[in-house]
């Protein structure tokens, strides 16, 4: 069987399926990961794992129409060539000109999986509302039809039934871990001393639905009371619809440190003490998944998919969505009785190796797409 897995960036599909690449391998069949050029780091390593790998055009954060009639049909040009049997596609853009694509070059197997909404179905304001119309009609055309789509939670199963994207004979699948975690890559590793005050770091794309401005304003009321309290953020600038700018960015200055982006994230989980994710949703966050397997505690929000990773209180601390002052109430909390870390990152490397581990995530998906084991 010839598998296309079919992402937006090169650095995410190896990040977040290379272990189902690689359990595809394993199972006898012919891999295919097809992303956008402009990353040769990334794109040796897919290579190192023994995959094809192809390019295709796509403009992932612009709302240009001709350019994303130009992806749907370089991408069914690429499916007929490479006689593609099963396509997997991740993420927005992917998901939509990738299965309307998949259909009209005749594959047979078709799934798709959510990952998260972004920034169409925030719909606060009359703008994104206009693009969440869009949006809906987009994913019914495309996800119609197809033999399944993969969700991370069930509150974005719902949402997208709610809004009609489904049909009713849709079969409904749930990526229960969302891309998993490499539980041997992420190793636990022992907190710092915490004596010179925590260090709270927040990873992600900047964008303003990871919640960073609200991780920003809790760590100004926080350093009122715990002034050796550190902050970082880690991650990737982002441009477009969302994101947030160079301006606003370096205004943080003297609050929280911003360390750029990484390719590998250990050495800065290592040096925190706290893993804080203030978004607004989504589907599952690796982020969180990686820090608990290497026995971190987190705080993250009581929203969709970050709710299923942390129970309050066991592994880390559930805050209410968008409320700076009760996520520094949470920070404040561990800051001041710093022997709750250790047992909430037992806890939390327990949850990861038991219920969130890659290679489970990857062979769960994989017996759902009826993948057969030909090795």
């Amino acid at each position: 069987m010839r598998i296309c897995v079919l992402g937006n960036q090169a650095r995410a599909t190896f990040l977040f399926w290379r272990v189902l690449m690689l359990a595809a391998k394993a199972r006898g069949h012919s891999v295919l990961c097809l992303v956008p050029d402009g990353d040769p780091e990334s794109n040796q390593r897919i290579r190192d794992l023994g995959v094809d790998l192809r390019h295709y055009r796509l403009d992932r954060k612009g709302l240009n129409p001709a350019k994303d009639i130009q992806t749907f049909w370089e991408l069914r040009k690429i499916f007929a060539k490479e006689r593609v049997d099963l396509l997997f596609a991740s993420t927005i853009k992917p998901v939509i000109y990738g299965c309307l694509a998949a259909k009209k070059a005749g594959i047979r197997h078709i799934y798709a999986t959510i990952t998260g909404l972004g920034y169409a179905f925030e719909a606060d304001s009359l703008f994104k509302r206009v693009i969440n119309k869009l949006s809906i009609a987009l994913y019914h055309t495309a996800l119609s039809g197809i033999e399944g789509v993969f969700f991370q939670n069930r509150d974005d199963a719902q949402l997208f039934a709610s809004c009609g994207i489904l049909k009713k004979n849709a079969r409904v699948l749930f990526a229960w871990g969302g891309t998993g975690v490499d539980c041997a890559h992420f190793a636990p590793l022992p907190l710092p001393a915490t004596d010179n005050g925590l260090v709270f770091l927040s990873i992600g794309r900047l964008l303003e639905a990871k919640g960073f401005r609200e991780f920003v304003e809790a760590a100004r009321i926080v350093r009122q009371k715990y002034p050796n309290a550190t902050f970082r953020i880690l991650g990737p600038k982002e441009q477009g619809l969302g994101s947030i700018g160079e301006e606003e960015i370096a205004s943080w200055k003297g609050t929280v440190d911003y360390l750029g982006a990484t390719s590998d994230v250990r050495p800065e989980v290592q040096e925190a003490h706290v893993i804080v994710l203030a978004s607004w949703r989504e589907g599952t966050p690796t982020a969180i998944m990686e820090a608990m397997s290497m026995g971190r505690p987190c705080i993250v929000t009581d929203a969709p998919g970050c709710r299923e990773v942390v129970e309050d209180g066991k592994n880390g601390l559930l805050v209410p969505l968008k409320n700076p002052a009760t996520l520094a109430e949470a920070m404040e909390r561990l800051c001041a009785h710093p022997e709750l870390l250790g047992p909430m990152g037992v806890c939390g490397r327990e949850m990861a190796t038991s219920r969130f581990d890659a290679n489970l995530v990857a062979k769960s998906i994989l017996d759902n797409m009826h993948v057969p084991d030909q090795a």
